[in-house]
């Protein structure tokens, strides 16, 4: 109950702003006609902007971005910012007031019996009968319940089918879809072979910097007991212990450049027992909520743990943060959530692995957005195709 009251208000929300760019928008109509007839392009640059602005609002509301067209050069290119123009202008603000006066309805029954004695008896409170007596308010919160319950289905009911329309005219064309399309994964494929060569030269120089390093003094300690068995063979059981340490050090390191390809705790206890780990050694208070979330591709979850590994990492070092949680979910998409309570202001022109982040994420045609202003709260959404 407490996920469909939440719905309600959320629809309620989205409803009401659409009543207002409805009314906007059919004030925009004539005028957005004569200014085509006059300043063309002045006036294609303007609708596109109006259009985006409902392009932002319904994929905030759906979770699903809209794929935003190149603006407009010529009329014919507009033509669906203006067909959603004309929809939305005679439709918006009826939808949008329908769907919010149901709960406000409710709201105003709830509360009648609180006030309607003040009310001049030639001018009873009618909602939705004429209350005039306290007998009449008694049934108040009867008809606050109905309309409470049919708010719960016509509010959030009249919100998707105004994203819906919004989504069907405010999308590109097929063809410009197409175009898009192929531009996104030629993007995608380029950021995939840039972050397959960096994975290949960090794999390169933690193999060079670190393991090979840790080989080659096994190898100088193997010669020294040689040494030491031909001189003083009683002298050689210290160094070949040494050997053996710089032995185990380097397996370790080995291990753990084994490790960063694809960590086997992901294999034994899937992304969420992963990221618990992850979590169990995070610097700052952190806590994990997973909803709905069955296994993925190896690829998946394997870009999924290290970009949750980089996001703990940046919290604990650079957002000054006494709270953090971690978000995973969604069957269809896997969608992972970093918030924090720090300071805000995340930029990822900073160098705080946040372009690393991103270019593991467009590598699977996935999308990242960061939401991290001034004073905080920081929350980093990452959204990954599962495919097949």
């Amino acid at each position: 109950m407490r996920k469909r009251v939440a719905a309600v208000l959320v629809a309620a929300r989205y409803l009401l702003v659409g009543a207002v760019t409805g009314l906007v928008s059919l004030f925009l109509l004539p005028v957005m006609l004569v200014l085509l007839a006059v300043v063309r392009h002045t006036a294609l640059r303007w609708l596109y902007e109006w259009a985006h602005r409902e392009r932002v609002r319904v994929a905030e509301f759906t979770g699903a971005p809209i794929p935003e067209p190149a603006p407009p050069e010529r009329l014919w290119d507009a033509r669906s910012d203006l067909a959603w123009l004309l929809v939305h202008g005679l439709t918006g603000s009826v939808t949008g007031l329908l769907g919010v006066a149901l709960p406000l309805s409710a709201l105003n029954a709830v509360v009648v019996p609180l006030y309607w004695w003040v009310v001049p008896e030639d001018e009873p409170v009618t909602s939705p009968y004429p209350v005039t007596s306290w007998t009449g308010a008694a049934f108040m919160p009867l008809v606050a319940l109905g309309y409470a319950l049919l708010s719960l289905w016509v509010t959030p009911g009249l919100a998707r089918l105004q994203s819906r329309w919004s989504r069907a005219l405010l999308s590109p064309p097929p063809g410009a879809r197409l175009a898009m399309r192929v531009a996104e994964l030629t993007q995608s494929r380029a950021a995939a072979l840039e972050a397959h060569g960096a994975e290949l030269r960090r794999i390169e120089r933690d193999l060079h910097d670190g393991t090979q390093n840790k080989l080659v003094a096994v190898a100088m300690h193997l010669g020294i007991v040689e040494r030491a068995l031909r001189r003083d063979p009683a002298s050689a059981l210290p160094l070949v212990l040494k050997a053996q340490d710089a032995t185990s050090d380097a397996l370790a390191g080995l291990r753990g450049v084994v490790r960063s390809i694809y960590p086997p705790v992901l294999s034994e206890r899937g992304l969420d027992g992963a990221v618990a780990g992850l979590i169990a050694n995070c610097g700052v208070p952190c806590s994990l909520s997973v909803d709905d979330l069955p296994r993925a591709p190896a690829a998946v979850e394997s870009a999924a743990y290290f970009v949750v590994a980089e996001a703990l990492t940046n919290v604990a070092k650079h957002s000054g943060a006494t709270r953090c949680e971690v978000r995973l979910s969604g069957p269809a998409e896997l969608v992972l959530e970093v918030w924090d309570d720090g300071h805000g202001g995340a930029d990822e022109e900073d160098g705080t692995g946040l372009v690393g982040i991103r270019r593991r994420v467009t590598a699977f045609d996935g999308t990242m957005a960061l939401d991290s202003p001034a004073g905080g709260p920081t929350t980093l959404r990452v959204t990954l195709p599962r495919g097949s």
